[in-house]
């Protein structure tokens, strides 16, 4: 019986993988450094070497999914395909429009992002839809054949088409794209209607755009991918994790590779709402530090929080995302000094080649890992339980090359900054998604995972005056584990510009027909039974002359006069809870309506084992000198997780060691251990340095 899951996460420095024998309840792990040319070569790599480590016949896994951050990587690198647009005639430029707003207010010399899409290979073509979805002009199939050949000849590599108004009627879009695969049936290709379905043209032109520039990218990597599965023996079809926290097929990835941007992220997030559940934690804001990026979201009564847009290269992308906000603080982010003379830390990585100077593979730019190593936090010998050898000393050569001559300060101070530097950049994202969204991050508990996470932590939590940290069993895997956790999930939304008014309720229930048949031809593409599947309505919803939406539940199948009065209502009271007042006086309009097909798949056992209890002095490995703020370098044990027994507490200083991340407890900070294998740390905000630095304490 096909009973073993394996999830794979693949990050800009490490590719983590687990195996989950659900059967027997076993699981086994493996980490190794990300191939950056090429990512689906560590992952087939790092698939049949666990599969040798779990003894496991191939014909045995039913369940692969990956989490990946490739088209994040594509478009911030900029290495996207060149892509063809059509267009309405006179609406070329809208890319470069936008909304007539400078990249930075208060600097002139920077420039507006390039579009995928170079004015030269966006063409324009006769025809209009007005926005009622009537035809003004019909489409002229001549201008629509003589852009192909021109495209053709300039050598783009995928095409959208964008035609205004197509969100009221698709007729002109989908007549387009049937000219265009007759004339050149091998070009990659989608249409605003079909990748968002929704009125603001500069969105839904640059969401597709976007998407189209991506769909070569996204197909030859799955193509590597699945090939490479097929030939490691496994005949399960993998599955590729979306930013809304759900799995989907390789078929709908390459349709629409937008909809992968926080792939990888989104696993870790997903994983620590099974977490809370297991534990009864309903609140958490979620730490994932990697060797690359940090990543925040926060969780509040079990839920994860949730956007529509988010800004990738410099244009709106617009497609349903957990709130995931990302910095480029990890590991491997390079500390620097600015022309100005003060030290910087990221948002440059040293990736996984050739990685912190401490790796040992040639870096020689000083990084975050090199200051914890320097400063005694990770251990100068080896990690990843022994596999990867560390060398200290080219750590510690490359902050007093990089860092030390342009500060004037020791080598021991230079690090410290970097510390200090790096937890301040990492408390702004929390602030970002909590402070700034009116939650006190003060009633969460912090989940710290990720190769760096528990690292930086409580130091983190504590001058965020967060109390409690809470470490899960395999941190540096979590976002692997969380990929085990997803369902099947697609969002599907379309606009219906309407008064809230019962005049107009045949025609949001057409609306809601037309979702629900696409919803239903999607679960059909991804081989679900309908009666497995859970419907979600959501409306966005507005007072009339505002420009901005709020999403509100619908818990009816159908508008009514009674619903919709209710859904009226329900929208009264949400705009008073986000902005502190309603205008019962002033119309309401229904702007999008949306629906979220939900099919549940069965949460994978707990990984951890049940902890005896035992004397913690057997998981003491060493007394190490590690510097803290408070304390400068102390004698502080460091522990084996692996030996730790249940019901464990130690005072801070101490470090924990595993596989695959560090644990620091801090000074004046309590560590327990539950029968679970979660570690807790009860971090005393009172230890806050009042006025002090880490430098002043260095």
């Amino acid at each position: 019986m096909n009973m073993v899951w394996i999830g794979i996460d693949t990050g800009g420095t490490f590719t983590d993988l687990v195996l989950i024998d659900v059967k027997r309840g076993a699981c086994h792990y493996h980490k190794l450094p990300t191939t950056a040319g090429d990512p689906s070569r560590a992952i087939l790599e790092g698939i049949g070497e666990l599969l040798d480590k779990a003894r496991c016949p191939r014909s045995r896994v039913g369940f692969l999914v990956l989490g990946t951050t490739l088209a994040t990587n594509a478009v911030l690198e900029g290495k996207w395909a060149r892509t063809g647009m059509l267009t309405t005639a006179g609406f070329r430029d809208i890319l470069e429009l936008a909304r007539q707003r400078r990249p930075h207010y208060f600097n002139l010399d920077i420039l507006k992002p390039q579009p995928p899409a170079p004015r030269d290979c966006r063409l324009e073509v006769g025809g209009r839809i007005g926005c009622d979805g009537a035809e003004v002009f019909p489409l002229s199939a001549e201008d629509v054949r003589r852009a192909v050949k021109t495209l053709k000849a300039r050598g783009v590599g995928a095409v959208a088409i964008c035609f205004m108004h197509s969100y009221a009627n698709p007729a002109h879009e989908e007549k387009a794209r049937a000219i265009v695969r007759e004339l050149w049936p091998e070009a990659y290709l989608c249409t605003s209607s079909e990748v968002l379905g929704e009125f603001r043209e500069f969105e839904r032109f640059a969401t597709t755009t976007v998407n189209a520039s991506l769909m070569p990218v996204i197909d030859r990597y799955l193509e590597r991918f699945e090939s490479g599965v097929r030939e490691l023996g496994v005949d399960a079809t993998p599955r590729v994790m979306q930013s809304n926290g759900g799995a989907v097929s390789p078929g709908a990835v390459r349709r629409l590779p937008v909809n992968t941007f926080f792939s990888g992220p989104a696993g870790g997030v997903i994983g620590c709402v099974g977490i809370g559940r297991h534990l009864g934690l309903d609140d958490l804001i979620t730490f994932d530090m990697g060797g690359t990026s940090t990543d925040v979201c926060l969780i509040r009564g079990g839920e994860p929080a949730k956007k529509s847009e988010r800004q990738m290269g410099g244009f709106p992308v617009r497609t349903r995302t957990l709130d995931i906000h990302t910095i480029g603080a990890g590991g491997g982010s390079i500390a620097w000094v600015d022309a100005g003379g003060l030290l910087k830390v990221g948002p440059q990585s040293a990736g996984a080649y050739p990685g912190p100077a401490a790796y040992g593979r040639g870096g020689k730019l000083p990084t975050v890992t090199d200051a914890n190593v320097v400063l005694g936090r990770l251990n100068p010998k080896a990690l990843l339980g022994g596999r990867m050898p560390m060398h200290p000393e080219q750590a510690r050569a490359a902050l007093e090359t990089g860092i030390v001559p342009k500060l004037g300060v020791d080598h021991v101070k230079a690090a410290a900054g970097v510390i200090e530097i790096i937890n301040v950049n990492m408390m702004g994202a929390v602030r970002v998604i909590s402070v700034e969204q009116g939650e006190d991050p003060r009633d969460f508990t912090l989940v710290a995972f990720g190769g760096a996470g528990p690292l930086h932590a409580a130091d983190v939590a504590r001058n965020m005056g967060i109390r409690n940290v809470l470490v899960p069993p395999r941190p540096g895997l979590t976002s692997a584990l969380g990929l085990l956790h997803a369902d099947v999930r697609g969002d599907f939304s379309l606009t219906r510009l309407m008064r809230a008014v019962p005049g107009n309720i045949k025609a949001l229930n057409r609306g809601l027909d037309e979702l629900r048949a696409r919803g239903g031809a999607w679960l059909k593409g991804e081989g679900e039974a309908r009666n497995r599947a859970a419907f979600e309505w959501l409306v966005d919803m507005r007072y009339f002359g505002q420009n901005f939406e709020l999403i509100q539940p619908f818990a009816h199948e159908r508008f009514e006069a009674r619903s919709l009065a209710g859904l009226v209502e329900a929208f009264h009271r949400r705009h008073r809870d986000f902005y502190g007042y309603d205008m019962r006086a002033q119309p309401v309009e229904v702007v999008n309506l949306r629906l979220v097909v939900t099919v549940k798949r069965a949460s994978p056992p707990h990984e951890a084992p049940m902890l005896k209890r035992d004397n913690v002095g057997q998981a003491l490995i060493e007394k190490r000198r590690v510097w803290f703020p408070e304390t400068g370098f102390v004698a502080t044990p460091v522990y084996d997780r692996e030996r730790l027994p249940a019901g464990t507490r130690i005072g801070g200083p101490a470090i924990v060691e595993q596989m695959d991340t560090t644990t620091v407890v801090p000074p004046r900070a309590v560590l327990r251990s539950d029968r679970f294998g979660y570690l807790r740390i009860e971090v005393d905000p009172v230890a806050i340095r009042k006025g002090a630095s880490a430098w002043a304490a260095a």
